[in-house]
């Protein structure tokens, strides 16, 4: 994981805040020539009167495009309050939504759309994702008001790449928490969502180890990043962390000359290994659609280096001859991966601290190279190689309880996507774009409700530095008033929402009964206090500082508001509630012996609990 190269306290974390929770100054009147929105407009042509919607608004689709686009909107202005709108064909009259792709109009680009604002309001595009995001704007206006003022922009982003990551790679993060992410970064305009984690393999039932996802919960995801234009990216890391698939594999393993076997690191020589590895990009196409796979490709000797394993040099020089050097190895096995992917239609995409100039064997061309680290090889050189190159800067990271964003900085100082980590670059030409990424190295050390709440604003950040101007506003204060005034995506969830009230109640499912106080904490959980103590998860295999072992038992432990194991969500379900851990997202089942354990809810039928006063 990337948090692994700083110390803990090289940067304090950020203090977190809500946009939805803190006040924050209006956007000044001044700034207020074009509508408020995130990303800001930059073109906007006033005009005058005001364009009002109506629950009596019609959405006006002729083509399938246009249909599809409309019909989305419809979804989502229902989910935001506006009511149910028909969607029609034909003439448009006034208080309409006139959806309207016209492929000739080539300057709005692939992702760009035309707005116009009066008696009526149209979006146009040259295709069906530009008229998409006309749509996203059109719904951040009406978070404010049912009344739009009159006028015309027009809207293009800056950057074709536009992104968050998320390793769920060890840890489980749970489906609604992605899926309001996925709508989030369609509201603001993000397409990209890069997801490292782990599919439950019917080929390799040995690598199921939790945090996996059940492939029908991935074709849920993608089916909902399809629907809002967000490409969803898979990463099975390579050849190093590894350990998720192949720590059960140790004719996998690469060993050291000790003889000591490695369960993070892929034994690239073994051309079992590179089997192993493509089998798995196979499986993947099962539930993932993009045209693209990320295979990480970073940190395969951290803490290491490669004069601990001679059978590296040997396969390079037998293969590229006495002039090879280790590097070419590993250089190697993310071009038979790049080869391979490109057969099935998907382009390689890798993270940079790998290519570290000691290689004489060439990444191959169109391999997209995603920059987070300062090393030898500089984002220019990346470039005049011919490399795609994508900024995912340290700066940039979102760690669990570690290292987080300094968006009011970054936004001071009007990064934008040029400024890499070592290196800022004159021109864009040939950057893709940037993104957030989001690690769990320390996966207790915050929840998903207390990552969201840091999220948001970098979220919102990175949104407007790859869409348009970076610093559309004054002061940083007035830029989140931005996301104060837009507000969630329709059809976002509030997760923090805890379904009883605090107090005492009795838990009761079949054979097993206990009473506890249930309390709310401050990021909308609940501890469950016995007269013995608070329930907490502990105990077992521990994986990122986490009990991630199925059966291991949930028990009375001193309370202690600052471990994270002790919190609870209480998930709805019939005539009762499952209880599901914070941290480790297993649901709690009763053993035959009548304690409280942990298991995947797809391996143990989670209990259902009765609560009463």
């Amino acid at each position: 994981m990337r948090g692994r190269l700083r110390t803990a306290g090289v940067l304090a974390a950020l203090t977190l805040f809500s946009a939805a929770s803190v006040s924050a100054p209006a956007v000044a009147e001044e700034k207020q020539e074009a509508p408020v929105t995130v990303p800001a407009l930059t073109d906007w042509t006033p005009a005058p009167g005001n364009y009002t919607y109506e629950r009596s608004a019609r959405l006006v689709a002729d083509s399938a495009s246009e249909r599809r686009v409309a019909d989305t909107l419809a979804d989502d202005l229902r989910d935001a309050g506006h009511g149910t709108a028909a969607v029609v064909r034909g003439g448009a009259r006034p208080g309409d939504i006139v959806i309207d792709v016209q492929s000739s109009r080539t300057s709005l680009g692939a992702e760009g759309y035309e707005l116009s604002a009066g008696k009526r309001l149209s979006v146009t595009a040259a295709t069906e994702t530009g008229a998409f995001y006309g749509t996203r704007t059109l719904l951040q206006l009406l978070a404010r008001s049912d009344r739009i003022p009159a006028g015309r922009t027009v809207d293009v982003p800056r950057y074709k790449e536009r992104g968050v990551g998320v390793c769920a790679c060890y840890i489980h993060v749970s489906m609604p928490w992605l899926e309001n992410l996925v709508r989030e970064m369609a509201y603001h305009k993000l397409n990209q969502l890069l997801l490292e984690l782990k599919v439950k393999s019917d080929a390799h039932p040995e690598a199921n180890t939790w945090g996996y996802y059940t492939k029908d919960e991935i074709r849920r995801l993608v089916a909902l990043g399809n629907r809002y234009h967000v490409e969803i990216i898979p990463e099975i890391n390579s050849p190093g962390h590894m350990d998720p698939w192949i720590e059960n594999r140790p004719d996998l393993q690469l060993t050291d000359s000790d003889g000591n076997k490695q369960p993070s690191r892929l034994d690239i020589t073994r051309p079992e290994a590179f089997a192993y590895y493509t089998g798995l990009i196979d499986e993947y196409a099962q539930v993932f659609t993009a045209p693209s796979w990320h295979m990480g490709a970073d940190e395969y000797m951290l803490g290491s280096d490669f004069a601990k394993y001679p059978q590296i040099l040997k396969y390079a020089q037998d293969r590229y001859g006495p002039d090879a050097t280790p590097q070419d190895a590993f250089i190697d096995f993310v071009n038979r991966v790049h080869t391979y992917a490109a057969a099935k239609g998907r382009k390689l995409r890798i993270w940079n601290d790998g290519l570290t100039g000691a290689n004489t064997v060439p990444v191959a061309a169109g391999t997209t190279v995603e920059h987070w680290l300062n090393v030898a090889v500089k984002p220019s050189r990346l470039l005049a190689q011919g490399h795609p190159l994508m900024n995912a800067a340290y700066a940039l990271y979102l760690v669990r309880g570690g290292f987080h964003s300094d968006t009011k900085g970054l936004y001071d100082q009007s990064w934008d996507p040029r400024s890499f980590e070592g290196e800022k670059l004159a021109s864009s030409d040939g950057i893709t774009g940037a993104k957030i990424s989001l690690w769990p190295d320390n996966g207790r050390g915050e929840t998903e409700n207390e990552v969201a709440v840091a999220l948001w604003p970098a979220l919102r950040h990175i949104a407007q530095a790859t869409w348009g101007d970076p610093h559309p506003d004054a002061t940083y204060a007035e830029f989140t008033a931005r996301g104060t005034a837009v507000g969630h995506a329709p059809g976002w969830r509030d997760l923090t929402r805890v379904p009883v009230a605090d107090g005492a109640y009795t838990f009761r499912t079949g054979g097993r009964s206990f009473t506890a106080d249930v309390a709310r904490t401050a990021d909308g959980y609940v501890t469950v206090r016995t007269a013995d103590g608070c329930l907490e998860v502990r105990g077992g295999k521990l994986t990122l500082n986490v009990p991630l072992q199925p059966g291991v038992e949930a028990a009375p432990q001193t309370c202690d508001p600052e471990i994270t194991l002790q919190r609870w969500q209480l998930e709805p379900a019939a005539d009762g509630h499952r209880l599901v851990n914070a941290i480790t997202r297993m649901t709690v089942s009763v053993a035959s012996d009548g304690r409280l354990v942990q298991y995947p809810p797809d391996q143990r039928t989670p209990a259902v609990w009765h609560l009463s006063r």
